[in-house]
């Protein structure tokens, strides 16, 4: 496996397009107020270690669940759509209950390490060399704990106003974010399912 530089940007310019940590800004931040300070550390650290996990062994585990990457996907759409609703409604349905707050649930599993970024992985591995996809991962986590070691700033710099804006705004893109995601791995298996019947 041989270091290319050129797939390292490309690889990392999706990645960072499919977590889109700065799009999660005011759920960071609305999270923050719910569930007190987030650790940074902490929950780049997790989400590192699930997407490297995913990435040798993801197919393999969930291929054991008898569950398919499209399913999975699908699954995660339900997440993001919740998320979109507490964003655009004002109202709480995630019940923010973990003993760590919102470090590891919901911002290292499902918002930086979720459907997206593990359907993602998968479809870099057929492209491009691991090692290759690995350093464009580890970029990406470094500029995602940049971020979140950030939040009092931004939150300082736009004020309680622009949060508020910002949130409903990105609560209707996380909503279409949602609802794409559903469609295309829906699509997927439908087709499945007609290539499955014409073989009948």
């Amino acid at each position: 496996m041989d270091i290319n530089y050129l797939q390292i940007i490309s690889a990392f310019i999706v990645l960072f397009a499919v977590i889109d940590i700065l799009g999660s800004l005011p759920i960071i931040l609305d999270l923050q107020k719910k569930s007190g300070p987030i650790k940074a550390f902490q929950a780049t650290s997790v989400a590192f270690t699930i997407m490297i996990i995913f990435l040798f062994v993801g197919e393999a585990l969930l291929g054991l669940f008898g569950v398919d990457i499209s399913s999975f996907a699908i699954a995660g759409s339900f997440v993001l759509l919740i998320m979109a609703f507490e964003m655009i409604l004002g109202v709480e349905i995630f019940k923010h209950d973990s003993p760590s707050g919102a470090s590891i649930v919901p911002i290292a599993f499902p918002l930086i390490a979720g459907a997206g970024s593990f359907t993602t992985l998968l479809s870099l591995r057929a492209e491009f060399d691991t090692i290759n996809i690995i350093i464009a991962l580890l970029l990406n986590i470094i500029v995602v704990y940049g971020v979140l070691k950030g939040t009092k700033l931004v939150e300082r710099v736009i004020g309680q106003g622009g949060i508020y804006v910002l949130k409903k705004f990105f609560g209707i893109i996380l909503l279409a974010m949602a609802i794409k995601l559903f469609m295309t791995n829906f699509g997927n298996i439908v087709l499945d399912f007609i290539k499955k019947l014409n073989v009948l």
